[in-house]
């Protein structure tokens, strides 16, 4: 759940939020001729669209909810606890411009991979960091990511992000899609607010992912 601070961001918040349409129905993880999609959790989905929507070769992304067994879950029963689910993002991308390996990097420095309870100020299972493998080859390789990063000893602490087979993703509500254009300055304060950057460089130093404060 969003800490005390995050709330009093968002003031007038309920108003928004009744403004939501209901999820769609669940998408797989089947991509257009050409594209091919990665699906990754990292914490607050506004934050994971806004740091993958600038990579080259990246042709758009959607925030939803997946890995519970929950079927079309809202974001009130989502950030609430219960559902299994986590925050997450699918992106689509075309991998004769960006490769899955590359993802997977970018990916592991935009987050605090060594935190098991959530990211950044955001708390709870619906927070919490995933690999969701959309294929074999994609698990291999984000295993053999998991492994190399665990063996450079980069990380003081030891990386307990799970890597599992990708299953139902439900699209969040419209509202919530690239969140960081509508909405740019509660964004940003939000951003700022939950310490994401700053703590993304205490974990990473020189080698953290720079994200999108705003747009």
């Amino acid at each position: 759940m969003r800490n005390g601070l995050v709330v009093a961001l968002f003031i007038g918040g309920a108003a928004l939020a009744a403004q939501a349409a209901a999820p769609g129905d669940d998408s797989t993880a089947a991509a257009p001729k050409g594209e091919a999609v990665a699906t990754f959790a990292g914490g607050c989905f506004w934050c994971v669209e806004a740091d993958f929507d600038k990579v080259p070769g990246v042709v758009r992304t959607v925030s939803g909810y997946t890995g519970g067994p929950v079927k079309n879950p809202t974001y009130e029963q989502v950030s609430a606890g219960g559902t299994g689910h986590r925050e997450a993002v699918q992106i689509f991308y075309d991998p004769k411009k960006v490769s899955y390996e590359k993802l997977l990097d970018i990916f592991w420095r935009s987050v605090d991979p060594t935190d098991a309870g959530g990211q950044f100020c955001d708390r709870g299972r619906s927070y919490e960091t995933a690999i969701f493998a959309n294929s074999p080859a994609q698990r291999r390789l984000a295993d053999a990511s998991q492994r190399k990063l665990q063996e450079s000893r980069v990380l003081m602490a030891p990386i307990v992000t799970p890597i599992e087979t990708a299953g139902a993703f439900y699209p969040a509500e419209d509202y919530h899609q690239d969140y960081y254009k509508k909405s740019p300055l509660r964004y940003g304060l939000y951003r700022f607010g939950c310490r994401r950057d700053a703590r993304i460089r205490e974990v990473w130093g020189k080698d953290a992912h720079r994200g999108i404060p705003a747009h």
